[in-house]
């Protein structure tokens, strides 16, 4: 569904982000993008959505294809539009607005508006405790339900393929089980396909169908879920463990120069 062929990112016209970056997202499938702060990997679903613009940002180089045409030269309604919707990291929720006049917002370039209470519903059904505090405004809701709102926001536009940036981030561990539990439903159920950016990669590889690792703007290691967790790098850096499977803390690893031959 998604392809993104060799895509460089400036911003202010002057400092190079993404570097040669390619990746695949096949339709119908979850698939995780990870690394540390500071990766690209934001910018990488800003560029897609089309969002760059925003943060005087642009695709300089390569192409980005959804369903064989290139979207990297269109608007960010366009985008949206034609079935891509980012959930943007730390919610951004209408917070003067209610719960369901944000969900209505997610739907504002639909023009199917007889379907919009319908689908209301059907994102009441994944989230039971939207439908409670309908009639609450936004910035009175907990962090795990304004991601929960901001999900079902995202749903609300009928995307063919959402990008999902840190849903876990700042989440107390039991309300991150449910929100990925809640985005696998919705991969299987809805049949929306899903590029996951996460740091904790534990919790994206456990979903995910394809992860990529991203270091400096490109990516390094890629590969299905099981090869990724089974590689030393990955295990060390990345889930926190040592060969004999105990626990690090990134404090003990704050001499690690990434490894050359992932550059390679």
């Amino acid at each position: 569904m998604l392809e993104l062929n060799n895509i460089e990112v400036i911003y202010n016209d002057v400092i190079l982000v993404l570097k040669g970056l390619s990746l695949e997202v096949p339709e119908g499938k979850i698939v995780a993008l990870l690394g540390t702060n500071g990766a690209g990997k934001t910018t990488t679903l800003k560029a897609i959505s089309g969002l760059l613009k925003t943060e005087d940002g642009e695709v300089t180089d390569g192409s980005i294809e959804l369903s064989g045409e290139r979207i990297d030269r269109l608007d960010a309604e366009d985008i949206v539009r034609r079935g891509v919707f980012q959930v943007m990291e730390g919610r951004r929720v209408f917070e003067h607005l209610n719960v369901e006049e944000n969900l209505r917002a997610g739907a504002y370039t639909r023009k199917d508006r007889a379907n919009i209470r319908p689908d209301i519903e059907r994102v009441y059904g994944y989230f039971p405790k939207l439908e409670e505090r309908a009639r609450q405004q936004a910035g009175y809701l907990s962090g795990g339900e304004q991601q929960m709102l901001a999900i079902g926001r995202a749903m609300m536009a009928s995307p063919k393929l959402m990008l999902l940036d840190e849903p876990s981030l700042g989440l107390a561990p039991l309300l991150v089980k449910e929100i990925f539990e809640i985005i696998q439903r919705i991969n299987s159920e809805e049949g929306t396909t899903i590029l996951l950016v996460e740091q904790n990669a534990t919790l994206a590889l456990g979903i995910a169908d394809f992860g990529y690792i991203m270091e400096g703007g490109r990516v390094v290691l890629e590969g299905e879920p099981d090869v990724l967790t089974a590689n030393e790098d990955v295990k060390e850096f990345y889930l926190g463990l040592t060969e004999v499977g105990s626990r690090k803390s990134y404090r003990d690893v704050k001499h690690y120069k990434r490894r050359k031959r992932w550059l390679s």
